[in-house]
């Protein structure tokens, strides 16, 4: 499944490294592959030392080099610098393509999920992603403009779902949109209901109790936190007292990151059933 948007700053990278930590959890062989050369998936994983690193990067995949991947059940290949030269090489785009499926075909009897993370600004990485997914996940913030930016996501005449589910890859199909850094205010919720009117079908169904309602990440520091200690949302801990001795494992738990943890678990739970994981 590729976690993609054509605008920044959407919470992609943080739903992709949480949802990976929430597939581990549940005991899903998990590869994740970073191919923003932002490195922003990277840098988390590599923080928390709770995925297993690849010895070789995206673009060693995408240039058609790799070696064999480390044991574990969560397993990151990560991103480097070189993924921004790769568009500048128009006649080797094809191959990029060709190269990350035959990858993907040569690891599949291990693991039982592949999420890829992508640059917002579509190009080669963007559609070689794409081209050889099954699924695709959009997380977007509720502002104007980023809502107007959904019919780019779904209709752009190069690098659109539509047109590359019609041009480059018949079976893929859209999970959905995901609001993410959703907050309870007038403002959002017009824009979430003018989604709704806009894109019929396309939010994620979620049931929180007795009420129906649609997946979304609410805006929540503790979300931020755990990004930047690479730890999953619901093991963040207290940090220790400046100048404590004590070890970071035997700090208690957060009780803002469990509460923000019971609010997100149902979107990851209805995305986890879409993958053929949950539930």
């Amino acid at each position: 499944m590729v976690v993609a948007s054509q605008k920044g700053g959407g919470g992609k990278t943080a739903t992709t490294c949480q949802l990976a930590y929430y597939l581990l959890d549940l005991t899903v062989p998990t590869l994740l592959l970073d191919l923003d050369m932002q490195m922003n998936a990277t840098r988390c994983m590599l923080r928390g030392r709770v995925a297993a690193v690849a010895g070789f990067s995206t673009t060693q995949v995408l240039e058609g080099h790799w070696s064999a991947l480390p044991a574990g059940d969560l397993v990151l290949v990560p991103a480097d610098q070189g993924l921004g030269e790769l568009e500048r090489q128009p006649q080797r785009h094809n191959d990029f393509v060709n190269a990350l499926q035959a990858f993907l075909q040569e690891v599949a009897s291990r693991f039982r999920v592949c999420l890829i993370d992508t640059h917002p600004s579509p190009d080669v990485r963007y559609v070689a992603a794409l081209a050889t997914a099954d699924l695709v996940l959009s997380p977007i913030v509720l502002t104007q403009e980023a809502l107007e930016g959904v019919g780019a996501f779904l209709h752009h005449p190069r690098h659109g779902y539509l047109r590359i589910r019609e041009r480059l890859n018949p079976r893929l199909e859209l999970v959905g949109l995901l609001p993410n850094m959703v907050e309870a205010t007038p403002f959002q919720r017009a824009n979430l209901r003018q989604l709704v009117e806009q894109h019929p079908g396309l939010l994620i169904p979620v049931q929180r109790g007795e009420v129906a309602g649609y997946a979304l990440i609410p805006t929540r520091t503790a979300i931020a936190e755990a990004q930047a200690a690479g730890v999953p949302l619901w093991q963040l801990r207290q940090a220790a007292p400046a100048g404590a001795a004590k070890a970071a494992g035997a700090m208690p738990l957060r009780s803002a990151a469990r509460d923000a943890w019971r609010e997100i678990r149902p979107s990851f739970e209805a995305i986890a059933r879409r993958l053929g994981v949950g539930g």
